[in-house]
């Protein structure tokens, strides 16, 4: 029987006396697309911050293949297997392609002096040559030597993603991968992240766009107001009350006709 990869056990989390998340657990299993959604201000963002490591669980555990992360720091999460993507890109503008692919080694670093060795300037250093190999296995095609600032935002999501995989993960957490693309860079993109899965990367999106969460993912849990209100696929969330109550309110689906 196959064991989850990423398990999440009851957490919960307070922000001063406002409990902002409450009880929610599920597992992503090995490979597996996997979508986190709900209206604004459901708790996905918290999820992320403390599978993550930004923030400390209240209560409840994360477990990343058997070992308990629950109170690690940042880079040793990292190191574990869990790395993420931001909402808002946050790629050095001013460095090429390549260069910013590379700097996703810095948690490799064990020294304060190999902290700047992924931007090495020799060209054959074990850095460069890594961030070349997952360049490719990504599929990422565009030109290395490009300023990052020059490009379409649409390309610079999708290098975002390659130096979020240099750290090696097995679970890869994008937060609204989708969110300023139009809908051909939507439609890239979504075959691009499907290329990253069936590499073994376990996939864990927060993502406002369905459609994009029906193209990618094969599995989705349902946050509203902190609490877990639905897991199962992306058909069944279409039929399920409680999801429609929560993105569109019990007026009006009693005025479109739903019951």
């Amino acid at each position: 029987m196959a064991v989850p990869i990423l398990q999440i056990n009851c957490i919960t989390k307070f922000f001063g006396g406002l409990k902002v998340l409450e009880d929610v657990s599920f597992d992503l299993m090995p490979g597996q697309r996997f979508g986190l959604i709900g209206p604004n201000g459901a708790g996905k963002t918290t999820v992320f911050n403390l599978l993550s490591g930004v923030y400390s669980v209240d209560s409840g555990s994360v477990i990343l293949a058997n070992q308990d992360i629950t109170n690690l720091p940042i880079r040793k999460r990292i190191g574990l297997g869990l790395s993420r993507s931001f909402q808002n890109i946050r790629l050095m503008p001013h460095l090429s392609v390549l260069e910013n692919v590379m700097m996703g080694q810095h948690c490799q670093a064990n020294r304060i002096t190999e902290m700047i060795k992924p931007i090495g300037w020799t060209k054959n250093n074990r850095w460069r040559q890594r961030a070349l190999e997952t360049i490719k296995d990504a599929g990422l095609e565009v030109d290395l030597n490009s300023t990052v600032s020059e490009l379409p935002y649409g390309v610079r999501k999708k290098i975002e993603v390659v130096r979020a995989l240099m750290s090696k993960p097995s679970v890869l957490m994008l937060d609204e991968p989708a969110a300023g693309l139009n809908p051909q860079e939507t439609i890239e993109l979504a075959g691009f992240l499907r290329g990253i899965s069936d590499s073994n990367v376990t996939l864990l999106l927060v993502e406002h766009d369905m459609n994009f969460i029906h193209a990618i993912c094969e599995k989705v849990v349902v946050l509203n107001f902190g609490l877990k209100i639905f897991e199962g696929t992306p058909k069944e969330v279409n039929r399920n009350k409680a999801v429609l109550e929560a993105y569109l309110g019990t007026s009006a689906m009693e005025s479109s006709g739903v019951t």
